[in-house]
């Protein structure tokens, strides 16, 4: 499949979205013109936050191939990714993305992730949603057995 086509379905589930309750996005994740995973957001439906397509996307492809990785991947989304699923991206290691709407579009119709992206560049102790350190060292007992550990799998 080409790129437009790509693209193109995941527009196509943007609509499908809609018209089942869950949000206008809808993702993609094609490797050498072959779809691996389809999303759809079901943030609303699926009563989960973190619902949305291009994270359904990854997480169908990841599950499709037996793998956390999707190297060499493309994300075709019909929106510009929030910081969220910009991350999940990456971790997947995904080689790239293609948006249609972009970040301004989605604000106008009340999708808007301007607060977050500047909550993220904040100081820890300047953002919004506090985050406080408890318990560091007893938290660093998972840290050097996973550093210990000869076969585990990096990520």
């Amino acid at each position: 499949m080409t790129d437009r086509e790509l693209m193109a379905r995941a527009i196509a589930l943007s609509l499908e979205s809609v018209a089942q309750g869950g949000g206008p996005f809808g993702a993609v994740v094609a490797r050498e013109g072959r779809i691996l995973g389809e999303g759809q957001n079901a943030v609303v439906p699926g009563r989960d936050p973190t619902a949305h397509a291009e994270v359904m996307a990854i997480r169908d492809a990841c599950a499709r191939l037996g793998t956390h990785l999707l190297t060499g991947a493309i994300l075709y989304t019909s929106c510009e990714p929030c910081p969220m699923c910009l991350a999940a991206a990456w971790w997947a290691r995904c080689a790239g993305i293609v948006y249609g709407n972009d970040r301004s579009d989605a604000a106008a119709i009340g999708f808007d992730d301007a607060a977050l992206y500047e909550e993220i560049a904040r100081p820890l102790a300047a953002r919004r949603l506090p985050l406080r350190r408890l318990m560091a060292e007893e938290a660093r007992a998972a840290f050097r057995a996973w550093a210990a550990k000869p076969d585990k799998v990096p990520y």
